[in-house]
Order: C-alpha cells, then structure tokens, then sequence
C-alpha cells in the first residue's frame, strides 16, 4: 500500500517513491535559497504587510461581531421603544383621565364650597330664628305660670311652668341669658318657700261630700219611718173570774187610752217635703260644696269658709246628724273649715318683663 504525507497547501500527497521525497526536498531548498537571497528591507516589508493583513482580517472580525451586537441591541431597543410607545400612550391615557377627574373634584369643590355658604348663611337665619323662637316659648311658659299663680294659686304648677323656662333657656348655652335665668331662679325659690296647702286632698275631700249628698238620709224620712211603725199599748190582762159588767168596761176604757195621745209639743218637727224640694235641697247642698270648692282654687278663704259652715248648717238641720253619712259629712267639714288656704303669691311679672326686653332687643339687633 502506498503511504500519503501532507504537503504545504494542506492536501495529502501520496509517498509512492523516494523521488517524491526527493522533489520535497528541492521544494523546501529553493524556498529557503528564495528567502536567502531576499533583503532585509524585503523581509521587513513582508512581515509588515504579514501584520497588515493579519490586523486587516482582526478588525474586519471585530467589525462584524460589533455589527452583529449593535444590530441585536438595535432589535432590543426597537421592542424596547414599542413597550415605552405603549406605556406613554397609557400613561397620557391615565393623565388624561386623572385631568377629567381632577377638572371634576374640582367642580365638585367649588359647588361644595357654594353649598357650604349657602348653609352657613341658613344656618345663621334658623339660629337666629330658633332664638327667637326660643325666647317666645319662655315667655309663653312664665306668661302661664303667672296666669295659675293668679287665677287658682296653683303654685305646683306655676313652678314646673317656670322650670321648663329655666331648662329652655340652660340649653340655649348663651351667657347673655344668664341674668333672665338668675331672675327665674329668684321667683322660684320664692315659690318653694311658700307653705304648701293640700288643695288636691281639700279637693278630693269635697268631691266625696258632693258625692254622699244624694245618701245623707233627709230628717223627714227618718220621721216618717218612725212614726209609721204602730204603737204597741200595754195589753190588759183579762182577769179570769170577771162577770160581764167588768168586761164591757174594760173594753170602754181599752178604747178611751186609745183615742188620747199625749205629746210634747216642744219638740220641733220638720215639715214634710215632696220628692221634688227633696231633689232641689240635695242640689243646692252640692252648689254649696262646688262654691267652696271654687273658692279653695282661688284662696278665697272668707268665701270658702262660708261656704263650709252654710253647708255644715244644712246638714245639721235637714239632714240626719246622727246617721253614719251625716256624722262623717259633718266631721270632714269641720277639719276642712281649719285649714288654711289663704298665701301671699309672689309677683313674677318681673321675670316676663325681662325675657320681653331680651327679645325685643334681639329683634332690633338682627334688623
């Protein structure tokens, strides 16, 4: 078999014989004689050209890997650009609807503020008015309290009138209205020192004695039950062994003590009265009870007194005194003719002249 050994040019050159060896040889002579008869200056020019092409073939390398590397960045920054084209689309898309939100808060801010002055100046009107209002409940509440202090006395009800104004006016919370409240005060504590008087007891007590006028028995009535009852005689006793001339007159003298009654002419009777002037009697006992009642509710006390004592008188000389109704009327009258229902009221014309005075001034301020 034949052998092959590689030639300079890089193909295999077939080892068939030694002149192939031989030619080698003179091939490599003749290229060291060539490179032996050349010149430095030519040696240094072919290295130097050597070089030249060899940084030629580098640079030319280096420019297509940079090629291809800013060609790839290029790609880069191209879907770069596009994803930054699509972000400040939406981004100018965000700031377009943030603007119409905020031309929008800003409409709305400025109908807020409107509104809210708007508000302010109601809100001063109804304060001003709900002063107003205020003031004229108090003075309604004292007016009242001054009308049941002066037409029935009624002094319970006069100061929970007049602490209804007090309370109107602590939660007004106004410090000008301080003195309006010092003089209600004042009236009221007034009003609390005054001895109290049981009018709804005296009240109570004069209701039952209207009521039990219709069932005091009438002193006719009781005479009338008295006398109808018979009169029992003594029987006499018929003797056994009498003949008949004693009996015929025992029978005359039996009807000689009936026809004779003794009598004692002293004693008063009262006429009898019809159904009708009974009626009216038991009214007009009841008119006298309600004049009394009505003089309590005035501290009429003269008038009240009279009153009592002509209703006292009645039932002492028309009722029955003595029955158990009789007894009880005539025992509430005397208790109720002991008490004493006549006070001094207090003045409070004082403090509705000053709550008038505030508001009136008020009234000319706010013009």
């Amino acid at each position: 078999m034949s052998e092959t050994t590689p030639t300079p040019n890089g193909h295999p050159e077939p080892h068939s014989s030694p002149d192939a060896a031989a030619l080698r040889i003179a091939r490599t002579r003749s290229v060291f004689d060539f490179l032996s008869n050349l010149s430095i200056g030519q040696m240094t020019l072919t290295l130097v050209l050597a070089i030249f092409v060899w940084q030629w073939f580098d640079a030319h390398h280096q420019l297509n890997t940079l090629q291809q590397e800013l060609a790839k960045r290029l790609t880069e920054m191209d879907g770069n650009n596009k994803a930054n084209q699509v972000l400040v689309k939406q981004s100018q898309e965000s700031l377009s609807a943030l603007t119409n939100k905020v031309t929008a808060l800003e409409s709305a801010n400025a109908e807020a503020q409107s509104e809210r002055a708007a508000l302010e100046t109601l809100y001063q009107e109804m304060s001003s008015n709900r002063d107003e209002t205020a003031l004229a409940e108090v003075e309604q509440m004292l007016m009242i309290a001054s009308q049941q202090l002066q037409l029935s006395a009624n002094v319970k009800a006069a100061l929970i009138a007049m602490q209804q104004a007090d309370g109107r006016l602590q939660r007004m919370d106004r410090p000008a209205l301080n003195n309006l409240r010092k003089s209600i005060n004042g009236d009221m504590d007034r009003l609390r020192t005054l001895p109290a008087v049981d009018t709804a007891g005296i009240t109570l007590r004069l209701d039952n004695l209207i009521v039990a006028a219709e069932i005091i028995p009438l002193n006719h009535e009781v005479s009338q039950t008295t006398s109808a009852k018979p009169t029992m005689l003594t029987p006499i006793t018929t003797p056994t062994n009498e003949n008949s001339w004693q009996h015929l007159w025992r029978e005359i003298w039996q009807e000689a003590r009936n026809m004779v009654r003794i009598e004692d002419m002293r004693k008063r009777e009262m006429p009898l009265l019809s159904p009708t002037e009974s009626f009216f009697l038991r009214e007009n006992l009841k008119l006298r009870l309600l004049s009394a009642r009505l003089a309590l509710l005035s501290r009429d006390e003269t008038s009240f007194r009279n009153d009592l004592k002509a209703a006292a008188d009645w039932v002492k000389r028309y009722f029955d005194a003595n029955s158990t109704d009789g007894k009880q009327a005539l025992t509430a009258l005397q208790k109720m003719s002991t008490a004493n229902i006549n006070i001094e009221l207090p003045d409070i014309n004082g403090s509705i002249e000053a709550v008038r005075a505030y508001r009136m001034a008020h009234e000319k301020a706010k013009q």
